[in-house]
């Protein structure tokens, strides 16, 4: 594209007047966005001209009629060659119309100043390539509902997919046992955890229901420490001899036939 080039002064003459500066006038009566043609409302004729030149700027010269081609005679304009100065922020003054823009828009004509398009959804993930928790049951639901609708799984031929699906059967159903047994050990930790935690409620509620006087009582019949005892913390003192000699002796000889009549037969046996 060829390049956009500003109008030139063609002449350096002025109306003479003093120059009009761009923060006396009204918002909407300039344009000076940036990449696009410098304009202003006429002050005189109230027709919006172009701003012509790059550093000295002026309104283009014009005719104070638009009707000169239909016969009527050239008149210049009180307001070509002013000078005009931008003595403005341009960037705020840019924002001010282009929020003044929008809030003059229709609703249904609006739109925001960045578009956000919605992405379309990814195809779904094929079952084969779905990364959860494999057990038993899934990984044979899995392969069963392959196998009820793919056409290219026949017998002992399967897919691509019907392959990982068998092979993650085949796992499953090898690593059950141990899942199995890992299953129970944490169950039975959840268990003893749980008596843990409930064994001093349990014996706060014993407590509660036989405490209070009758352990009292009950520790004030206990009788003294059994004179001759060791300590108070090993007990009483254990008898070393029978009470019955005679009976002791008698037993010890029956059973001394007894062994000797076994004897014999596991002999004859080896």
């Amino acid at each position: 594209m060829p390049r956009k080039r500003p109008g030139r002064v063609r002449t350096k003459n002025t109306n003479r007047r003093e120059a009009l500066r761009l923060s006396r006038m009204a918002p909407e009566d300039f344009n000076v966005r940036p990449g696009e043609t410098k304009s202003i409302a006429c002050p005189d004729c109230c027709t919006w001209r172009r701003i012509m030149g790059d550093t000295v700027l002026k309104i283009r010269e014009h005719c104070i009629s638009d009707k000169v081609a239909d016969g009527e005679k050239y008149a210049s304009c009180p307001g070509s060659d002013q000078l005009v100065v931008i003595d403005i922020d341009v960037r705020r003054w840019q924002a001010r119309q282009d929020r003044l823009l929008r809030d003059a828009m229709p609703q249904e004509n609006r739109r925001a100043a960045q578009q956000f398009h919605k992405p379309l959804p990814a195809p779904a993930t094929p079952v084969s390539r779905i990364k959860a928790e494999i057990t038993l049951e899934t990984a044979r639901q899995s392969y069963l509902a392959h196998r009820k609708g793919c056409t290219r799984c026949v017998g002992g031929q399967h897919c691509t997919d019907g392959g990982v699906l068998a092979r993650r059967y085949v796992l499953a159903l090898q690593e059950e046992p141990a899942r199995r047994e890992a299953r129970e050990e944490q169950e039975r930790q959840e268990r003893h955890t749980a008596r843990k935690q409930t064994a001093p409620a349990v014996r706060k509620a014993q407590w509660a229901k036989h405490g209070g006087k009758a352990v009292e009582t009950a520790n004030n019949r206990c009788a003294g420490r059994i004179p001759g005892s060791l300590s108070e913390f090993r007990g009483p003192q254990l008898p070393l001899a029978p009470k019955d000699v005679e009976a002791y002796e008698r037993r010890q000889a029956e059973l001394g036939k007894q062994y000797a009549q076994r004897k014999p037969a596991t002999t004859s046996a080896a």
